[in-house]
């Protein structure tokens, strides 16, 4: 893609998502870590969360001088099982219980996109795609814990990583399992006249 006429800051210190942007040729002027309370509210359902969550970045990325007068980019990956919102795994514990909540079932990838115009103007987006798990015996989840694969990730697992062994099908976006969909992030900043 060629240059764009503004500067982009992406919210998100994900070396994931800046990989998947450089992907489709797009390098953010600024990445900005935001730090912001991602306790989902009580009764809240996934959907809602993940759109929250990309807004609540945006937002919290437009305070910081750096992103003056640019356009802010964020997002968030949210497994879901049915109502249920899955931890980012911080422990062995937490990665085990997830993939036993997931293990030979599907499960849902929400990914919440929030573009910032310059303008102030907020747009959003939610891309749902679905993801089967094969059934996993207690000595793949033990191989994969061992990884350390599964660390700081929704659901516990990351999909492009050694996991991609445990996933029999996916319907929807992959880059949006990864953690951005390029399809949805291309049409939004073209739409809003960010990319010729």
């Amino acid at each position: 893609m060629t240059s764009r006429p503004i500067s982009l800051v992406l919210a998100s210190a994900s070396p994931r998502r800046l990989a998947l942007l450089d992907q489709i040729g797009i390098t953010p002027d600024q990445v900005l870590a935001t730090d912001i309370d991602e306790t989902p509210r009580r009764g809240e359902l996934p959907a809602d969360y993940a759109r929250r969550m990309a807004r609540e970045k945006a937002a919290a990325a437009a305070i910081h001088d750096l992103a003056a007068g640019a356009a802010i980019l964020a997002g968030d990956t949210v497994v879901a099982r049915g109502r249920m919102i899955l931890p980012k795994t911080e422990t062995e514990d937490e990665a085990r219980q997830c993939l036993a909540l997931l293990s030979g079932r599907r499960h849902r990838v929400l990914g919440g996109i929030a573009l910032r115009c310059p303008d102030g103007r907020l747009v959003a987006r939610l891309v749902t795609s679905r993801v089967t798990m094969k059934r996993l015996s207690g000595s793949e989840i033990d191989s994969y814990i061992a990884t350390g694969d599964w660390q700081g990730k929704a659901g516990g697992y990351a999909i492009q990583g050694p996991a991609a062994a445990m996933i029999r099908h996916i319907e929807g976006s992959y880059s949006n399992i990864v953690g951005f969909s390029l399809y949805d992030i291309s049409a939004m900043l073209r739409g809003n006249g960010l990319l010729p």
